[in-house]
């Protein structure tokens, strides 16, 4: 894998020159440029780089290929879009969203109360808002007062309770009344691991039956002529066009069948979001089977097909793909800061002026070895390191000879892999598995990766440079958590293979990408690790410039997060340590000064890396 599949994750975004990993847009910096720039402030810890460019490619991709696909068969409703804020509500990524989207009317969708708050202050009037989930009065009569304000907004109704509450509303205030839309509970449902948000027994949306029961009601109560919208959504991360296609021709004649009944306000169809991204490294992996034309061209043909043998007019098409706006555009960097199963190297030997037998031929391998006899050597040097295990364990060598045995077989090892990498066996790919190196990283896993750890979600992961070198160490990764579910374990089918450094000479990074859809919302603060500290990055033509520089939460602010009076628990610590006899009144101050410093500093680990 030496360009660790960007070819077919990364969209063009990034691209591998002088040996890095470099954004592939006006200057071309590469992201150890631009890491290394930002650590010379002083952050330590894992990073998130936001690239806003890549949020306005996508928005802009989304839109005309959508008008190009409308165009081409004549469709006669127009096509809009919409931000489901679940996906990601970090200011410096909506405002990114907003700004970028202005150009395309782009809006927000909302799915609680606070969504719907953060959706009336940051969407442009004239950018439509869509509300999803489950509502109280309250959010209601929140979204009558956004249409009040001149929102474009669309509550869309999850049950007929809530259409109860909104025609509850209606009578008791003078406000005006928002736009009304339906959720359908589909037969159709989707493909994947989130395939469960359709069909029959899915959480939201109205049944056929209790659809003509909010038809009645609306008619009855006066508000048929706000029903504006109905709306489905059969999975996140489809993998697969064919469901989709099966719910259009579903969700497209019923929209044909309520026109005829008379919702003749009815002019929109939200086909919910679902676009899929590629997380895949590995050809035999790829999940995503369509591409962004056929998804477009298929909603769009087959909406226009059942429109005109209904004789209905064409109905303008929303959708609320969050993940394949916002996901590529965060990056994920944290160095390593320790290999740590074998980081052995030869200056860790002491070799005695005389060396059991087996130790002895084992320096000579380590000298004699080439090309020509690595996989042999590599044989040898793995039987002997077995022998010599049974030799301790009977007491026939000491602790010293033990130790340079597992330097050198793991030096050995080291070398016949480099020297073999052109000449790639079966046997040679199943030794390399079992060889795992366990690079240790400075991030938390449950923080920064949730899906990773709940979803078995993989992320495409590579190294920021040395990409004109082999890399041929099976890498298993762990985070610095206190749970040994914190690590991306080796995977034979999928497998990751990093460089074999030392670390005392030379920092190493890592990369996850696509990492910007639901880890950071769904990031939990196990151990007590907070938000990696982020910036966003303007890419200009002469460089780079650094926005927006959020360190992550000090130690007092996480424990002040969770309810603790942050005070109290720095009065607590210094009035302990002014009570401490075992050190001087001297010491006493600098002891101080150095724990107000940590108190205020984040929690991930603060050594070279």
């Amino acid at each position: 894998m030496t360009d660790y599949g960007l070819k077919i994750w990364a969209d063009d975004n990034f691209i591998i020159e002088e040996a890095q990993v470099k954004l592939n847009y006006l200057s071309k910096p590469s992201l150890l440029t631009i890491t290394k720039e930002i650590r010379s402030s002083g952050l330590r810890g894992p990073l998130i780089l936001r690239f806003p460019h890549l949020i306005y490619k996508q928005i802009s991709t989304l839109y005309s290929t959508f008008e190009r696909s409308i165009k081409e068969v004549s469709y006669k409703g127009s096509f809009h879009a919409v931000f489901p804020l679940k996906v990601n509500q970090y200011p410096e990524l909506v405002d990114a969203v907003v700004k970028h989207g202005q150009a395309y009317q782009y809006g927000l969708e909302a799915g609680s109360k606070a969504e719907l708050i953060l959706a009336m202050a940051k969407t442009p009037t004239y950018a439509p808002i869509t509300v999803n989930g489950f509502k109280d009065t309250e959010m209601i009569h929140l979204g009558f007062i956004a249409a009040q304000m001149g929102h474009n907004i669309t509550l869309t109704i999850e049950g007929l309770a809530e259409l109860k509450s909104i025609i509850e509303v209606s009578k008791k205030c003078s406000l005006k009344v928002p736009s009304i839309g339906i959720r359908l509970r589909l037969h159709s449902s989707g493909s994947g691991v989130w395939a469960k948000s359709g069909g029959t027994d899915a959480k939201f949306g109205l049944s056929a039956t209790e659809l003509l029961e909010a038809i009645h009601l609306l008619k009855t109560n006066k508000l048929l002529k706000y029903f504006h919208m109905v709306h489905f959504h059969i999975g996140s991360q489809m993998e697969d066009i064919t469901p989709l296609k099966r719910a259009l021709r579903e969700a497209g004649n019923i929209y044909a069948e309520l026109k005829k009944m008379g919702a003749k306000d009815l002019h929109a169809i939200n086909i919910g979001g679902g676009l899929a991204i590629e997380y895949a490294q590995h050809n035999d992996d790829r999940l995503r089977t369509y591409t962004l034309e056929e998804f477009s061209n298929d909603v769009v043909f087959l909406l226009g097909e059942i429109m005109d043998k209904k004789k209905v007019a064409h109905p303008d098409i929303f959708t609320e793909s969050g993940r394949f706006i916002v996901a590529s555009h965060a990056v994920l960097i944290t160095p390593v800061l320790e290999l740590f199963s074998q980081d052995h190297q030869e200056k860790s030997l002491h070799i005695k002026e005389n060396n059991p037998p087996l130790i002895s031929e084992l320096i000579d391998l380590n000298k004699t070895l080439n090309a020509k006899n690595a996989i042999e050597y590599l044989h040898d040097a793995l039987d002997h390191m077995e022998s010599l295990f049974t030799l301790f364990d009977l007491g026939y060598i000491d602790l010293q000879d033990r130790s340079n045995a597992e330097v050198l077989v793991h030096v050995i090892i080291k070398k016949a892999l480099v020297l073999a990498n052109n000449h790639q066996t079966i046997e040679l790919q199943k030794l390399q598995a079992s060889l795992q190196e366990r690079y240790l990283i400075n991030a938390s896993i449950f923080q920064s990766l949730p899906d990773y750890w709940g979803l078995n979600q993989n992320f495409p992961t590579m190294p920021l440079d040395k990409l004109d070198q082999a890399a041929v160490r099976p890498a298993s990764l762990w985070d610095i958590t206190c749970d040994s579910d914190g690590e991306i374990g080796f995977s034979s089918k999928s497998p990751l293979y990093l460089h074999d450094i030392n670390l005392e000479e030379e920092d190493y990074f890592l990369g996850f990408f696509n990492v910007g859809a639901y880890q950071e919302t769904l990031g939990m603060s196990h151990n007590l690790f907070a938000h990696p500290s982020e910036c966003s990055i303007e890419i200009t033509k002469d460089g780079y410039e650094i926005k927006n520089i959020n360190e992550s939460s000090s130690l007092l602010k996480i424990i002040s997060n969770l309810g603790y009076d942050e005070n109290q628990i720095l009065i607590q610590l210094k009035n302990s340590l002014a009570r401490s006899k075992f050190i001087t009144e001297e010491e006493k101050s600098d002891t101080l000064q150095k724990l107000e410093l940590y108190l205020y500093q984040n929690s991930y680990l603060r050594t070279t890396n």
